[in-house]
């Protein structure tokens, strides 16, 4: 089984894992009804011998992300994640990653047991890099490029249409006036996630649309996430076939993700293209993603298919199916790190999901890491240079919002 590990030009430093902590953060502002992930956060910390420390984070329940870690294993099938670890060469992330895929099995293969894993995978390539002086990109083989185009997340507010409308039109301005090329706006108003517990019908849906593409005007790239919205290919063909004339880059999540049969009649008929995959664990789940759903754009997210190198994988199986790949990332500066680490030696990611601390509301995104990417006048991201994920936790923050 296909796994990554750093590539080296020389032998790393001789390091053994001695311990891993799990964080589980909340805000303490945080809303239960708010359709947003980056109000809590499992934050992985791998020490080792020689003293250096990686920084992990993955995007699912932080108490269940934690237990999935320390939880003792009683079995050959389900042995603990942190007993794996412990004694391990940190450099040997791809044997790691199957070791701890293969004995955590019986409880694992999908869902929080691999977002958990992608935690501690992201904490050691942040190690590996601290420790040979290299930024992650390096150790993924090398940047293919110097800079990458990110979007911005617009978030809606509000309960009724018009606020809703409006919020999105107003961040979407906010966003060109920072100088983003693009911008992805959830237009989410009813459906299973609607926010806020909004039931406004798809006309209304097609009118947000409509007013976030007027306020940008032609040139910005504009992406839609309705967040599971449709039922089924023909109820989503027969609104979405009216946004042809908005010119989206893709549309996300329109269907269930786990619904692959509709998904392709949805990408055979669709003016757009449809993007899908925040949710999936494993190359595996993507295979069927991209082979019988027939999706367009793949969006793995560093935080949950299974770390970095799992990420890496999906991307290579784009590539072989010439998609293009847009990562999902909805949380703070460690997985945004990340997953722009992923994005410059990818060279068919064509944006990266992008959370500038002026357009988040979460308490988190603000306040927990600093990253080092930055957004240029131009529109781009340059290449990090610093050490592992170049991302300076802020430990009182970490310490604050730490409920267990």
């Amino acid at each position: 089984m296909k796994t990554v590990s750093p590539v080296l030009d020389h032998a790393p430093p001789a390091l053994t894992i001695t311990g891993i902590t799990c964080h589980v953060l909340l805000a303490p502002d945080y809303d239960p009804g708010f359709t947003s992930s980056a109000q809590d956060s499992c934050v992985v910390l791998i020490e080792t011998d020689g003293g250096v420390t990686g920084v992990g984070e993955c995007d699912v329940n932080p108490w269940m992300a934690k237990a999935a870690i320390e939880a003792p294993g009683t079995h050959t099938m389900g042995l603990s994640i942190r007993d794996l670890l412990i004694g391990a060469n940190p450099f040997e992330i791809g044997a790691i990653w199957q070791k701890i895929y293969t004995h955590t099995a019986m409880n694992g293969r999908r869902g929080v047991v691999i977002h958990a894993l992608s935690a501690v995978e992201m904490a050691l390539w942040d190690l590996c890099g601290k420790a040979v002086g290299k930024p992650v990109h390096a150790l993924l083989g090398g940047a293919t490029r110097d800079f990458i185009t990110p979007y911005a997340s617009l978030q809606p507010a509000g309960s009724s249409f018009e606020a809703y409308r409006d919020a999105l039109v107003e961040s979407a301005l906010k966003a060109r006036a920072l100088g983003f090329r693009a911008v992805k706006s959830e237009v989410t108003m009813n459906g299973p996630y609607a926010h806020d517990g909004m039931c406004e019908s798809y006309d209304r849906h097609t009118e947000v649309v409509a007013a976030v593409r007027k306020a940008i005007g032609p040139d910005m790239t504009l992406m839609v996430d309705v967040q599971y919205l449709f039922e089924d290919a023909k109820t989503c063909l027969d609104v979405v076939r009216d946004w042809a004339e908005f010119d989206l880059f893709f549309l996300e999540t329109p269907i269930w993700s786990d619904n692959v049969e509709e998904m392709a009649k949805l990408s055979a008929e669709a003016p757009m293209k449809i993007a899908c995959g925040e949710w999936l664990a494993t190359r595996f789940e993507f295979r069927e993603l991209m082979d019988i759903g027939k999706v367009h754009v793949a969006q793995p997210d560093v935080g949950r298919v299974g770390g970095i190198g799992e990420a890496k994988i999906v991307c290579d199986m784009a590539a072989e199916r010439g998609m293009p790949i847009v990562p999902h990332c909805w949380k703070t500066g460690i997985s945004i790190s990340a997953t722009a680490h992923l994005a410059f030696v990818t060279s068919h990611c064509a944006f990266v999901e992008y959370l500038p601390p002026q357009l988040c509301v979460e308490r988190l995104r603000r306040e927990l890491a600093q990253e080092e990417l930055t957004l240029r006048p131009d529109g781009t991201i340059p290449l990090p240079v610093r050490p592992g994920l170049g991302v300076e936790l802020d430990f009182d923050a970490l310490r604050r919002y730490t409920v267990a």
